[in-house]
């Protein structure tokens, strides 16, 4: 589904990722973990074409995605929320949602102009797409709210729903339990469960919940300085001496 060959990005004489390879199968939950500072959100500003990399390659379904802008990543099927969470505050729920729907509009500017039937048709087709997404993630009550009147917890999870109507192949998720509670955590890893399980994604996630990534990952990556120090199994990982001593730092 996805793969990195020697991606690196420096920001003058930084060298914020340095020579990644990864690699994501169809169908997999892979995590990407770190210290901070460790390069992992900058890998995600590279996938989606935030960041142009100084070198490698980012290949996506066999096809290199590098010099696409973000809404040209997005159309070939990836698509992510933030680390601070992103909505359209002054849109309601609902808008927020459609907002992605569009990317699988069939009618044309002129045709929105002048209010054709295949606009009313297209609009009326979203409205009812964004409807049955927000009825599926228990949001469809709050539809006609504004997007930042919600409670937290909830605010994540129609970001998640966002990201989820542009009907991606590959979901890139950085730092969804950001400020989130033990039960609001454990509520989220269940939510991303299901959405593996009914959308039949491929995820790839960012996460300092260690309990949220061993609990639901099947393989993970482990940056520090913006290589990779260890990538195994979560078992591998919570028993590999460099990933600790990453986090925790040497005995003296």
């Amino acid at each position: 589904m996805l793969a990195t060959k020697r991606l690196t990005k420096t920001f003058g004489g930084l060298a914020a990722v340095s020579n990644l390879d990864l690699e994501l199968q169809q169908g997999e939950l892979v995590g990407l973990i770190g210290p901070n500072g460790a390069g992992k959100t900058t890998v995600f500003n590279l996938l989606t074409g935030v960041y142009t990399p100084t070198e490698g390659d980012i290949i996506l379904e066999g096809k290199s995605v590098v010099g696409l802008k973000p809404y040209q990543i997005t159309a070939r099927g990836m698509a992510r929320t933030f680390q601070n969470i992103r909505l359209f505050n002054s849109l309601s729920v609902i808008e927020n949602v459609k907002v992605a729907c569009h990317w699988h509009s069939r009618y044309s500017l002129a045709g929105a102009l002048l209010r054709l039937k295949s606009c009313v048709n297209g609009e009326r087709q979203m409205q009812e797409n964004a409807l049955e997404l927000l009825e599926m993630f228990n949001l469809a009550e709050k539809k006609d709210e504004p997007a930042n009147s919600l409670p937290y917890g909830e605010q994540r999870r129609l970001e998640i729903v966002r990201a989820l109507a542009a009907k991606p192949k590959l979901l890139l998720l950085d730092e969804p339990a950001a400020g989130m509670n033990p039960l609001e955590t454990k509520d989220l890893m269940e939510l991303i469960k299901k959405i593996r399980r009914l959308f039949g994604l491929t995820i790839l996630l960012i996460e300092h919940d260690m309990s949220l990534v061993m609990g639901i990952c099947e393989r993970i990556y482990v940056l520090d300085y913006g290589k990779v120090i260890a990538q195994g199994t979560p078992e591998e990982i919570k028993n590999n001496k460099r990933v600790i001593e990453a986090y925790l730092g040497e005995e003296a």
